[in-house]
């Protein structure tokens, strides 16, 4: 396999992986609380010796999530939060702590704050948010401290990563942290609200579609290079 070959394939497997990341974004365009992801493809040059020019190749093996906030839509859930601003929310997990800005919460049955997977929503100091069982009327105020029936019991605690590289996507709308994080000196929720997805589905497809035909490009280049090969190697064995 020659030097365009090589090319071609670097490219391919970048592009495919693009795709992924693109369908994956189509996916759960509806999904509250997501963050689009892109693929940021490198260059990576190879000396091929003084009498060759240089190689190079393309690669695309690392992924970025943009956190653009995403509309705020309402639903008038007592439980059901949206972050205005920056910060995260912080669930407590079988993996370890996890940051997320999926604020959809109910209480479980020992009247503890979870999200849909039952994942605990922790407060500002690192705790379970529990919810008296005898309370009638739940309200937040914006700097995310709950009240039952006018009287306080916890305040949901907003955090950031210290440095935001540290920061990776684990699993749908979760993050882990591989670093420190930091509260929130000010921070802003809504009660009633949900975070919709960052994705704009129609950008994206349009994106799949590009990627798509790029793909398509290098299979017909790769072919073409076969055809190529084959019709020197029979020219040269007869």
């Amino acid at each position: 396999m020659d030097s365009a070959a090589y090319v071609a394939l670097t490219r391919m497997s970048g592009l495919h992986r693009e795709m992924q990341v693109v369908a994956n974004n189509v996916a759960n365009a509806t999904t509250p609380g997501f963050r689009r992801e892109g693929t940021v493809f490198s260059e990576f040059v190879v000396n091929a010796g003084r009498q060759e020019p240089s190689l190079s190749m393309a690669l695309g093996n690392t992924r970025q999530t943009y956190q653009i906030q995403g509309a705020l839509a309402q639903t008038n859930g007592t439980f059901d939060m949206a972050i205005e601003g920056e910060g995260f929310f912080q669930l407590e997990t079988a993996q370890g702590l996890r940051l997320t800005r999926a604020g959809m919460f109910t209480p479980n049955a020992a009247g503890e704050l979870v999200n849909m997977d039952g994942h605990r929503l922790l407060d500002a100091g690192g705790a379970p948010i529990f919810v008296p069982p005898d309370a009638r009327d739940v309200s937040m105020a914006r700097d995310g401290t709950l009240s039952a029936d006018g009287q306080p019991f916890a305040q949901v605690g907003l955090v950031r990563p210290v440095d935001p590289i540290t920061m990776s996507r684990a699993a749908g709308t979760l993050f882990a942290v591989d670093g420190d994080i930091e509260p929130l000196e000010t921070q802003s929720i809504l009660q009633g609200f949900i975070e919709e997805s960052n994705v704009n589905p129609i950008l994206e497809m349009t994106r799949l579609i590009e990627v798509q035909r790029a793909y398509e490009r290098g299979q017909n280049l790769l072919e073409t290079e076969d055809e190529r090969i084959r019709s020197v190697i029979q020219t040269l064995g007869r």
